[in-house]
């Protein structure tokens, strides 16, 4: 689905269209909320609010 090239209202529409047919309110609820996350992942990153690799690594004791 291309957000970028359709209003709202036609990007609603599909995803409700991209559901599968037994779908119900919570899988499309869980659904919008991961794009609302991915679209905030994007934003930070687009910001540079964003946390190097190996500070992450460094901060969960992980080694490489």
């Amino acid at each position: 689905m291309s957000r970028m090239a359709t209003g709202f209202k036609e990007q609603a529409h599909q995803l409700v269209d991209s559901l599968p047919e037994t779908a119900g309110w919570e899988e499309l609820a869980e659904t919008v909320e991961l794009i609302l996350d991915i679209e905030a992942g994007l934003a930070d990153s687009a910001a540079g609010r964003v946390t190097p690799h190996e500070e992450v690594l460094r901060e969960f004791g992980v080694q490489q």
